[in-house]
């Protein structure tokens, strides 16, 4: 029998256990993170959510391998991720996970177009394939005007849209964002929040927004609060936002 839409939405893509980070500041070691566990399945949405400095980022950065944790497991589809090289965490990368975070971290000097095409480039694919890819997605951002317009001279939410779009361009299996509507405007900000869910419905593409607004938490619908350098399923209030 062949699996349903509803088992394949279940297929695990991430189990971290006992995840911890520390840091070292020379006079004291401060503890960031102190044993996280978290599951993450194929078409999940989950906001992440706490004050500021309890290291909602930190967790982030290492679920999509820019740190590394100083102990614990971290595992994708089964297989240790922190055993592989430098190399094999830079293809996984590129291969399965879409960065979006509050500052785009765009080349200016390149245009939208160009953004967008260089996942693809990175992994040796076709130069027109990616064109091709990256036009697409840009239209579907509502950037078809756009395409050859540096970055530096779009406005701050047509350039989280090229980040969005960018994100999106290899349909990852994972997308981790990183306050993406934090420097927008309320209408730009639902749109850019629009594309993410729109992109989870059609792609059962998963979802991890760290978030301050709890509105985008809502929409999300799974919340996770970070409290004390662990994880704890509850609702999010106006202490924790």
């Amino acid at each position: 029998m062949s699996e349903g839409p509803a088992m394949a939405a279940r297929e695990e893509l991430i189990r971290i256990e006992g995840l911890r980070k520390n840091f070292e500041t020379g006079e004291a070691t401060i503890e960031v993170l102190k044993g996280v566990d978290l599951t993450l399945c194929r078409g999940d949405r989950v906001a992440i959510v706490g004050q500021s400095g309890v290291g909602k980022s930190t967790l982030l950065h290492i679920l999509g391998t820019l740190d590394h944790p100083t102990a614990g497991s971290v595992r994708f589809r089964g297989e240790e991720v922190f055993s592989r090289s430098s190399a094999e965490l830079a293809q996984l990368r590129n291969r399965f996970l879409g960065f979006v975070f509050q500052f785009h971290h765009l080349l200016p000097e390149f245009s939208a177009l160009e953004n967008v095409m260089m996942p693809g480039l990175l992994q040796s694919i076709e130069a027109d394939e990616m064109r091709d890819r990256a036009a697409r997605v840009l239209g579907e951002v509502g950037l078809s005007h756009r395409l050859g317009h540096a970055v530096g001279k779009l406005s701050g939410g047509e350039r989280q849209r090229v980040a969005v779009a960018r994100a999106l361009v290899l349909e990852p299996a994972v997308v981790l964002a990183d306050e993406p509507t934090g420097n927008l405007d309320p209408s730009t900000g639902e749109q850019v929040a629009e594309l993410l869910f729109e992109m989870n419905r059609r792609q059962g593409t998963t979802l991890v927004v760290v978030t301050h607004s709890a509105r985008m938490a809502d929409k999300l619908g799974r919340t996770l609060v970070m409290v004390d350098g662990r994880l704890v399923a509850g609702e999010h209030g106006p202490s924790l936002l």
